[in-house]
């Protein structure tokens, strides 16, 4: 098992390159195909040898080769990360799919956790098209996760739609509640349309869960930050992230 895993978390690597370009492009609008990578400051194309997950940013010393710029941290923070969840997934459920599964859904939530950090957005391609795909491929989940019999997939659809309806419902009564209440936002529609995707990929009972937990986080780590940083009590805090962290804890640790 351990070989194996050595080998996904390689594979991590590189889908976490890709993941990386839909970070810095989609909340720019452009597209996550063309052009090629390229420096973010002088607009270099980059060769083979400088798009190496990992190895490049350590080899260049985190500068772009050919104007000497800084190359953000995100980068290999988001193709590590990616490289260890894979191992994780594969360590959880094998190569099953379960594992294809719960990989798509990793990297909406990879994507989604980090542009959210840095935008404060949350695309709606990712949220509600992820939302879709969660619901197409139900019956593929683990069963464990959505809670129904093996092979019962007309279950496993219900409890993905329920999923969503109680996890973007959920949020967007809170939402409703708070705003005619203190006349203010407090959640975003993001936020909501997120929940939706995480419902319609867990079902209604680890929708239930994931709002508990980000829900803490949000309060414990964002409570901290506030604090340390001096901000003020009303400083935005990204909500989503904090969904998507709980999300993928639930799924690598849920028995």
């Amino acid at each position: 098992m351990f070989p194996q895993a050595i080998v996904f978390f390689f594979i991590g690597l590189a889908i976490g390159s890709f993941l990386n370009v839909c970070i810095f492009r989609l909340p720019e609008g452009k597209s996550v195909i063309k052009p090629r990578s390229f420096c973010s400051q002088c607009g270099h194309q980059l060769s083979w040898k400088e798009n190496i997950p990992l190895f490049s940013y350590i080899f260049q010393r985190a500068k772009c080769f050919n104007c000497g710029g800084e190359i953000s941290r995100i980068y290999p923070i988001v193709e590590l990360v990616t490289g260890f969840l894979f191992s994780a997934l594969f360590i959880r459920f094998n190569l099953t799919p379960e594992f294809c599964v719960n990989s798509v859904f990793f990297c909406l939530l990879i994507i989604l956790i980090v542009v959210d950090l840095t935008n404060r957005i949350l695309p709606n391609a990712l949220t509600i098209g992820g939302s879709m795909v969660g619901v197409l491929v139900a019956p593929f989940q683990a069963n464990e996760i959505l809670d129904v019999s093996q092979g019962d997939y007309q279950a496993a659809y219900v409890a993905s739609v329920l999923g969503a309806i109680v996890g973007g419902g959920c949020l967007w009564l809170v939402a409703e509640l708070y705003y005619r209440i203190r006349k203010e936002e407090g959640l975003g529609l993001g936020d909501v349309k997120m929940m939706l995707m995480i419902g319609a990929f867990l079902g209604w009972r680890l929708a239930w869960t994931t709002i508990f937990i980000g829900s803490i986080l949000g309060t414990v780590i964002g409570g901290f930050y506030i604090y340390i940083s001096g901000k003020d009590r009303r400083y935005e805090l990204p909500y989503g992230s904090f969904l998507g962290i709980a999300s993928v804890a639930i799924v690598i640790w849920y028995p």
